[in-house]
C-alpha cells in the first residue's frame, strides 16, 4: 500500500488542480486544467516525442564528451599531487559556474548556425564534475593495504592502475554517471533555451514555441514529456549502475 502513496497523492493533486480551475474558471492560457494538458498530450505527442528523442541524443552525447575528458583528468590528478592541485581548482569553478551565464558565449563560439553543438558542449560541461570528482574519488579510495601489497612486489603503475585503482573507482565512478545524466539533460534543456532558434529541435524550443503563442496547455505537456524523460535516463542509468557493480562482486 505504501507503494502507491505517491500515485495515489498525485491523482489528488490532479483532482484538485482540475476542480480549481473548472470552479474558478482560470483562463486556459493562464492554467490550463489536467485535461486539457493530456488533450494536448495526444495531439501534439509525436511532435513532442521526437524533440524528446533530439534533446535525448544531444545530452547523451554530452554526456559521453564529459566521460572521455573526465576520466583521463581524474587520472592524471589521482597520479600526481602537482595535477591534482592544478586541475581541482578549474573542476569546481566549471560547477560552480551557472550554465545559464555561460550558454551565451558557447552559443556564440559554436556559431549561431549550429547550435547542437553548442547543446552538446553545455551539456558536457554540467556532466563534468560528477564524472571528474567520482572517478578522482574512486581513484583514491583504493585499500591501503593492497597499495602497499603492490609496492612489496614492485608493480608497475600501469599494473596498479588497471588491477587495483580501476576496479575501485568503478562503483564512484557509476555513481557520479548516475548524477551526471540528470545533469546532462538540463545543460541540454538551458542550451536548447539559450539558442532560442529552429535549428535546435529539442523540447527546450518547443516550450518556447508554445509559450510565444499562448498555448500553455502544450507547454505543460512538454514539460511532462521532459519530466518523464528525465526520470527514464535516471531510471536507465541506475538499472545499468546495478548490473555493473553487480558484475564487479559489489553488493550495492
Amino acid at each position: 500500500m505504501i507503494r502507491l502513496a505517491p500515485i495515489l497523492f498525485a491523482l489528488a493533486l490532479l483532482a484538485i488542480w482540475e476542480a480549481a480551475c473548472r470552479l474558478l474558471a482560470v483562463p486556459a492560457y493562464l492554467l490550463p486544467a489536467p485535461t486539457a494538458v493530456i488533450a494536448a498530450l495526444i495531439d501534439r505527442g509525436p511532435l513532442l516525442l521526437s524533440a524528446a528523442v533530439h534533446t535525448l541524443v544531444m545530452a547523451l552525447g554530452g554526456l559521453a564528451l564529459a566521460a572521455v575528458i573526465a576520466a583521463p583528468l581524474a587520472m592524471l590528478a589521482a597520479s600526481s599531487r602537482w595535477a591534482s592541485a592544478a586541475l581541482r581548482p578549474f573542476a569546481v569553478t566549471v560547477q560552480v559556474t551557472p550554465v545559464v551565464a555561460i550558454a551565451p558565449l558557447v552559443v556564440i563560439w559554436a556559431g549561431l548556425d549550429n547550435s547542437e553543438r553548442a547543446v552538446m558542449a553545455l551539456a558536457a560541461v554540467v556532466a563534468f564534475f560528477p564524472l571528474f570528482s567520482g572517478f578522482l574519488t574512486g581513484l583514491t579510495s583504493a585499500d591501503p593495504d593492497l597499495e602497499r601489497l603492490f609496492d612489496l612486489y614492485g608493480a608497475r603503475p600501469l599494473d596498479r592502475l588497471i588491477r587495483l585503482r580501476l576496479p575501485s573507482a568503478a562503483p564512484f565512478a557509476l555513481e557520479g554517471l548516475s548524477v551526471a545524466a540528470g545533469q546532462a539533460v538540463i545543460g541540454a534543456v538551458v542550451a536548447e533555451f539559450v539558442a532560442g532558434s529552429g535549428q535546435s529541435q529539442g523540447l527546450a524550443w518547443r516550450i518556447l514555441e508554445a509559450g510565444n503563442r499562448l498555448r500553455t496547455a502544450e507547454m505543460f505537456a512538454a514539460l511532462v514529456v521532459l519530466a518523464v524523460l528525465g526520470l527514464g535516463v535516471h531510471a536507465a542509468i541506475g538499472w545499468a549502475r546495478r548490473r555493473a557493480l553487480r558484475a564487479l562482486g559489489d553488493p550495492r
